[in-house]
């Protein structure tokens, strides 16, 4: 490779390449957004139908973090760390990468993208009405939906595991990203994720 071309290539937060990161699942190549950019930050510009496909996947997960707590429609949890300022989220991420790094000795955002992969549901119920009667009904996810499910899990996952424990909310979320990167049971993303794809067999 020229050496101009080394100089000229970006980095996420100026630390970790994406040119290297491989999708594995064909239905999540168009959504999983991996483009270099030296800030990840958008300031909500991105706000049309689809256009989450244009956010990098870093921003995406950063977003989560500020709503963490967040299960349904009621925050049960609240956290000092937990406050929705980008600094702040930015910085948990980045520990975070740094954490996974160490422990692999790999490019940290090819174990986010295996995590979001593993735990990214394909099929889930929702509820039909028939003859004044409700039923359970199986039905695919959508790409875009996929990745969201799989985020905010991961973040709730990583939460879970720091949340009133010894370890901090960065080690937390490593963990559960190692875990569903691996596809251990221990993931509460891959356990959502096995919950979600049960039930929908189940009413098919």
């Amino acid at each position: 490779m020229p050496f101009q071309e080394r100089q000229l290539r970006m980095k996420i937060f100026d630390v970790y390449e994406t040119a290297g990161v491989n999708v594995k699942d064909p239905g999540l190549k168009a959504v999983i957004n991996l483009n270099e950019k030296l800030v990840i930050k958008t300031h909500g510009r991105h706000t049309q139908r689809f256009s989450k496909t244009k956010v990098n996947i870093i921003e995406r997960i950063i977003g989560y973090l500020g709503v963490a707590g967040h299960r349904g429609k009621k925050h049960r949890i609240i956290t000092s760390w937990a406050s929705g300022k980008y600094s702040k989220n930015v910085k948990i991420l980045l520990e975070t990468l740094k954490i996974i790094q160490e422990k692999t000795k790999t490019n940290p955002i090819q174990i986010l993208v295996q995590a979001i992969e593993n735990s990214a549901p394909c099929n889930e119920i929702t509820t039909i009405e028939y003859g004044g009667a409700r039923y359970p009904q199986a039905v695919d996810v959508s790409p875009i939906r996929r990745v969201a499910l799989a985020l905010r899990n991961l973040v709730h996952g990583g939460y879970d595991k720091a949340f009133n424990k010894k370890a901090s909310a960065a080690a937390g979320l490593a963990t559960e990203m190692l875990a569903a990167s691996a596809k251990t049971p221990e993931s509460f993303a891959v356990q959502k994720k096995t919950e979600s794809e049960k039930q929908a067999d189940s009413a098919r």
